[in-house]
């Protein structure tokens, strides 16, 4: 067998061909135990063969300290007898020994006593084991760490929208305050109009009562002082009856302007700061169902029948359940990315083109749609409560991704696509469903990787981003599945890895969760809502599994 030259002299040689075929050249693995060069095949394969492998330990060949064959292991002096040098270790001591200190000290030690090249490799390994466990708590620390700062970020997100929120309100507040304040005002100042007419009216009557008044006073003064026997008892008649005045008629009371009295301010009339409270979910299983199929990537109640999509078997089935057992009807060898009811009642088939495929649920036909998202291949679809069909799409060549609005003519009414700053938004539409309140909430993430639901206002930029709970989500990264909306108008968000469903609000705010595995639900991936409010699970299966039992539950549903 042939070795390469050292690359460095402290290295040992790397074989050019695996030790365990002799044939494969990319050499990426070491056996610390056998000390066996291997290739990802036998790594994998014949060394899983050899006895008590699964104890040894196998590292890439990058991280191994390739030193090992060139230590010194003879000429190591002993500390305690200078004039001798190491000859074996003591397990139970767990400590080098010369011939000195096995005949004083461990001379009933011996079946602890090992070669010194077999204690330093048992070292390295249980090193290498630790090395490992920290790699992986480094690994989860990182991801804890990604958690927690996408945590805070969805925080600082929401505390702007609390704060423009108060903000909002304390200016219609203001705005409302300020336009009482102005009718009080208005009021007080019509009151005063009101009261002052009045008792102007009044001032006017008495004033010209007044004027008669002085008018026959200063009369009778002159009568007074005339010297004019004659005339005197000629007119006194007429003098004495005009002494007789009238007192004016004015109004006994008078309206006054009302007292003002400042009502309480309190924060119930202003606002209060409350944590949301988690909602209080129930589920229970009515049926349990098996297929023979490897996973239910997507399921559609349709009428007594529903429409069960396995993207792994590359198989749509029709089936109709019946008491506890799946009566397949139809069966179609078809790759299927999405799939729903169209505004006509015929299942709308996502295949991996730009335009959407159509059954005829009637005739099973196919036919091309009006729905097109060219020059991107559609990967999700979704029909909205008002009949509009929302396509996710992307284009791996361009890179781009997008979320398509249509009516029922196909025209495209919205595209979300890129924010604000002309950056893309999404990485790979997975999932949709949409509220009463208009928004369109996406499941975003790519295959194999952490994801996240992304929430759209009608017409908007992005209102929200939710990327998992951190209690949900302590040691396994988000990876949302399928998601729907439900009567209560939240949306529930099924997660296989976690065996969970998130419960959102509207808007993208989670209210509650569920562990499905407490009713023995395992690995939810599709959701489907009945016409009579009770939910299908469809489920996948762990990593490795291949077998095609993959199970569908019937399930009630309170509380959201």
């Amino acid at each position: 067998m042939a070795y390469s030259q050292s690359v460095n002299k402290s290295q040992v040689q790397v074989p050019t061909n695996c030790h365990l075929c002799d044939t494969e050249k990319n050499i990426r693995w070491k056996c610390t135990d056998c000390g066996l060069f291997m290739c990802d095949k036998c790594k994998d394969g014949r060394h899983c063969r050899i006895i008590n492998s699964q104890d040894h330990v196998v590292i890439n060949i990058e991280d191994v300290d390739l030193h090992n064959e060139e230590l010194d292991f003879k000429n190591i002096q002993c500390t305690d007898h200078s004039e001798k040098t190491y000859c074996l270790f003591c397990k139970r001591c767990d400590s080098l020994v010369c011939p000195i200190c096995v005949s004083e000290v461990h001379i009933n030690h011996v079946n602890q006593l090992i070669e010194i090249r077999e204690a330093y490799n048992i070292k390295i390994k249980r090193l290498k084991q630790g090395q490992s466990q920290i790699k992986m708590e480094k690994e989860k620390a990182i991801t804890r760490k990604k958690l927690l700062e996408q945590h805070k970020n969805a925080e600082n997100v929401k505390h702007s929208k609390v704060i423009q929120s108060i903000v909002n309100h304390g200016d219609l507040l203001k705005r409302t305050i300020d336009q009482y304040i102005q009718n009080l005002k208005n009021e007080t100042d019509e009151n005063l109009k009101t009261i002052l007419k009045t008792i102007d009216t009044d001032i006017n009557t008495v004033t010209k009562s007044m004027r008669e008044v002085y008018k026959r006073y200063n009369e009778i003064s002159d009568f007074i002082k005339t010297r004019d026997i004659t005339k005197f008892f000629s007119d006194i008649r007429r003098i004495e009856n005009s002494m007789e005045v009238k007192s004016p008629k004015t109004h006994s009371t008078y309206n006054s302007t009302p007292i003002f009295y400042p009502g309480e301010i309190t924060q119930s009339n202003i606002g209060v700061l409350k944590m949301p409270e988690k909602i209080k979910v129930a589920f229970n299983i009515i049926e349990e169902y098996q297929t023979e199929l490897s996973a239910v990537s997507d399921i559609i109640s349709y009428e007594d029948f529903i429409w069960i999509n396995s993207a792994l078997d590359n198989s749509v089935v029709k089936a109709e359940p019946k008491g506890k057992k799946l009566d397949v009807v139809l069966t179609l060898n078809l790759a299927v990315y999405g799939m729903a009811i169209s505004p006509s009642n015929n299942l709308l088939l996502s295949v991996g083109k730009s335009r959407l495929q159509q059954l005829s649920i009637s005739t099973g036909k196919f036919s091309d749609t009006v729905y097109n998202v060219k020059p991107l291949a559609s990967t999700i679809i979704h029909i909205t409560g008002n009949n509009k069909v929302i396509v996710g799409g992307i284009n791996e060549k361009s890179g781009r991704k997008a979320v398509y609005v249509m009516n029922e003519k196909g025209d495209h009414e919205t595209v979300y696509e890129y924010d604000q700053h002309n950056q893309p938004i999404l990485t790979y539409p997975r999932s949709i469903t949409s509220t009463s309140t208009g928004n369109i909430h996406v499941v975003d993430r790519e295959p194999g990787q952490e994801g996240r639901v992304v929430v759209f206002e009608p017409g908007s930029d992005i209102i929200n981003s939710y990327i998992g709970h951190p209690k949900i989500n302590k040691h396994k990264s988000f990876k949302p599945n399928r998601i729907v909306t439900t009567q209560s108008d939240n949306v529930l968000v099924s997660e296989m890895n976690t065996n969970s469903l998130h419960i959102l609000d509207s808007t993208g705010n989670i209210v509650s969760w569920y562990n499905t595995k407490d009713i023995g639900i395992l690995y939810p991936v599709s959701l489907s809502f009945t016409q009579t409010g009770q939910i299908f699970i469809g489920c996948g299966a762990e990593e490795g599994h291949t077998a095609k039992d993959a199970k569908i539950y019937k399930v009630t549903i309170s509380g959201c």
